[in-house]
This record gives C-alpha cells, structure tokens and sequence, in this order.
C-alpha cells in the first residue's frame, strides 16, 4: 500500500480553498496536514473538504490566527488536541487511522504549528521566542511521557525551525535570525533525535543540497533570489523509516495567485 502525507502552512485556509482543493484535484495525498488555518471551527470549510474527497477531518482553530487541520481519504477513529504551555491556542492536532485504512491501519499522524517566536532572538527582551522555547519544551515533556515515537508515527508541520546549514539560504547571514539560530536548531535536534524521529527530508536529500519551504512575501521575486528556508518539516518513527520512498518540495506553489509564503511537503510511504 501506498500512503502519501502532505503537510502546508496554508496561512488562511479559507482565503485559500480554492488553491487546496485544486492540490488536491491535481495531487490526491491520502491525508493533508494543515497549519495556520485562521478560522474559527464553525467557519471552517469542511464541505469543500468532504466534496474533494476528504471526508475524515479534525480541525482546532480560532479567529484570524493559529489554528491546525487533518483531512484525510483514510478514516481515523482517534482524535486528540493538546493544550501546549497550558494555551489553548490551536496549533496541535494527533489522529490514529483506523482499521478502515487498511495497511496503515493504527498510524499516528501528529500535526504541530510551532510559534514563529517574533524578531529578536531573546527570551528575557521577547516574550514571543521564550514561548518557542518552551513549546519546544513541551514537546519534548510530551515526548518523553507519552513515546509517540514507540508506535508507527509520523510528525509533521510549520516547526518555525530551519535546523541544517543548507536548510537556509545564507547559514552566516541567518544566524542570528530567529528560526535559524543555535540555540533553536540545536534544541531542535536534540529533541528530534533524542525522541527516536527520523528526518524524512534529509535522509532522502542529504546535505549539501538546498531545502526550502518558504520564501518570504517581502522578497520582491521570491524565486530569482531565492532566499528560502526549510521550515516545515515530515518526521517519521523508527517503525515506518523502512518504508520512506520519496519526499519533495512543490516550489511552484509559492508562485501560484495569492499564495500562501510555505509550500506543500509530501512524503510518499510504502507499506
């Protein structure tokens, strides 16, 4: 069997539709991750969801910021949101596929939008990076606790963090940048390796080449400068890695009318 799973930082899910389901029209993974829906869950637009085919959905959101979203071909008996830092502020979402799924039948699919963490890369001066380190934290307490990594799982989502040299287009300008410092990148893989993830992207496309997911809406032509990160990110556990066959980036999309500034990430399993 194969599975596919993309994860997008969609930036507005409703403002946006259009551009998802014609994704998934041209696309058709098995299960989208989405992250920073913006939208309330009464506003969220499950019926365009369930025509386009994707009829299991879990969704946790608010007004105009935050907000994560699973929808899935595949039917899921299990839904969980976790309050992070003790803020129910929208930005986690685990399912469990069920025996419907047939031979992915009991994977975890786990979604995270980590916190951007704001400008200056100073917890004491920037109240907003203390909060991602301590939902970094928090991760790694959940991870410990519960094991997700134990059982078939995967980790996707916008973790903010670009942690590899060639995962930024300028690893000397940027190190100072939030989302590319050490002190973000190093907690990020000791958090990831730590907890038992594999790093779908770079096992498949290892270093030194070039990963982006974002571009930022300020650069005037994203794409002639091509000042990327790899920001969002498809991690799988121990029992699944044997069954990693293919990971891409769909660059193009940040070109599309009205794009979001992060591109679908899709991972290709065969179990």
């Amino acid at each position: 069997m194969q599975l596919s799973v993309t994860t997008w930082n969609i930036n507005s899910v409703r403002l946006r539709i259009g551009l998802v389901t014609e994704f998934l029209k041209n696309h058709q993974p098995d299960i989208l991750c989405l992250q920073e829906t913006k939208t309330p869950d009464e506003q969220f637009p499950a019926k365009a969801f369930a025509e386009a085919g994707y009829v299991h959905q879990a969704f946790i959101g608010n007004k105009g910021y935050n907000g994560v979203a699973i929808v899935s071909r595949l039917p899921f008996s299990e839904k969980e949101a976790m309050a992070m830092c003790e803020r129910n502020d929208a930005r986690h979402m685990t399912v469990v596929l069920d025996k419907g799924a047939g031979a992915a039948a009991g994977i975890a699919i786990h979604n995270f939008y980590i916190p951007a963490g704001g400008d200056i890369a100073d917890p004491e001066a920037n109240p907003k990076f203390a909060h991602k380190l301590q939902f970094l934290d928090s991760i790694g307490a959940w991870g410990v606790s519960r094991n997700p990594a134990g059982r078939p799982s995967i980790l996707v989502g916008d973790l903010n963090i670009a942690p590899y040299e060639h995962d930024v287009w300028s690893h000397k300008q940027l190190l100072d940048v939030v989302s590319h410092t050490p002190i973000e990148t190093t907690t990020l893989e000791k958090l990831r390796s730590e907890l038992g993830w594999t790093d779908a992207a770079r096992t498949l496309k290892p270093e030194p080449e070039k990963l982006y997911s974002w571009w930022s809406y300020r650069a005037a032509d994203w794409q002639a400068s091509n000042r990327g990160r790899r920001l969002d990110h498809i991690w799988l556990s121990d029992a699944l890695k044997p069954t990693l066959r293919d990971l891409s980036f769909l660059s193009e999309a940040r070109g599309w009318e009205r794009p979001s500034d992060h591109v679908p990430v899709t991972v290709q399993l065969e179990l």
